[in-house]
């Protein structure tokens, strides 16, 4: 069994694969402060409630965008796992080309995500992940990645708009029935989620223009959802991409049988 890590900067999805199927997957907030016995412990506790025996972890995938558990991630797997952990490193383990100025600046999220959707919708492709931030990340038809863009996410969005307004409040963050809000909590709902709507698809509309082909538009993340049922460009969404992208990797590294990279 292949045990993956995927670790954002507010959230951490943690996933088990048996050969190409995934078991189970979690989805944690990251813990900068966490040691190494700490994540060990917390990992054998979640494995243990769904029956899973650490000892049939035989390897371990790791794509991190906080460089400062790294170190402490790859302690854990020593000591729990008995194992080195393969862990993304853009620009050298990654499968596919980065037409981009500095390959050393593209985050391993990025590059799990567009592996997974390279392998299952096929190029080009344009990924957008609701994070921290929200990244649009674009793959072209010869399956390079040619860049893309970074926008606030939605949470922080909302965040930085309530913190600057007196009067306004915390609501939570669904789809209004109407653009047009009737009170407070609807002017908020409909100015952040459908304003955002119109982020993505206006960015996605000028990203198309700049591509070969018809690129398709692939959704991940945890605000993924909401976004789809108002971003009219999104077409899939899929939650496990950067799992899935860490399999093929991982799979690929160790000569191992995985589905091929179009």
């Amino acid at each position: 069994m292949l045990l993956v890590v995927d670790v954002g900067n507010t959230n951490t999805k943690i996933g088990v694969f048996d050969g190409a199927r995934l078991l189970v997957s979690w989805r944690l907030t990251s813990r900068r402060e966490q040691t190494a016995d700490e994540y060990g412990l917390f990992v054998e506790t979640l494995l243990r409630t769904r029956g899973i025996e650490i000892q049939r972890i035989a390897g371990v995938a790791i794509s991190n965008v906080v460089p400062p558990v790294q170190q402490t991630l790859e302690e854990m797997c020593e000591k729990y796992f008995g194992c080195t952990p393969f862990s993304v490193d853009p620009g050298q383990n990654t499968l596919i080309p980065l037409l981009v100025d500095s390959p050393a600046e593209v985050g391993s999220d990025r590059i799990v995500n567009l592996v997974a959707a390279q392998t299952i919708y096929g190029p080009p492709l344009i990924v957008i992940d609701f994070g921290t931030g929200t990244t649009f990340s674009c793959m072209n038809a010869a399956g390079a990645f040619i860049g893309g863009a970074i926008a606030p996410g939605i949470q922080i969005a909302a965040e930085a708009l309530l913190s600057k307004a007196a009067r306004l409040y915390r609501v939570e963050l669904v789809r209004p029935k109407e653009a047009i809000g009737r009170n407070t909590a609807t002017n908020i709902q409909s100015g952040v989620v459908y304003g955002y709507a119109g982020l993505v698809d206006g960015l996605v509309e000028r990203m198309r223009g700049e591509m070969d082909g018809a690129p398709k538009v692939i959704a991940t993340g945890g605000l993924a959802p909401l976004m789809a049922d108002v971003a009219r460009s999104i077409q899939h969404v899929n939650d496990d991409l950067k799992l899935e992208g860490l399999r093929l990797l991982y799979a690929r590294a160790h000569g191992e049988d995985a589905p091929p990279v179009r």
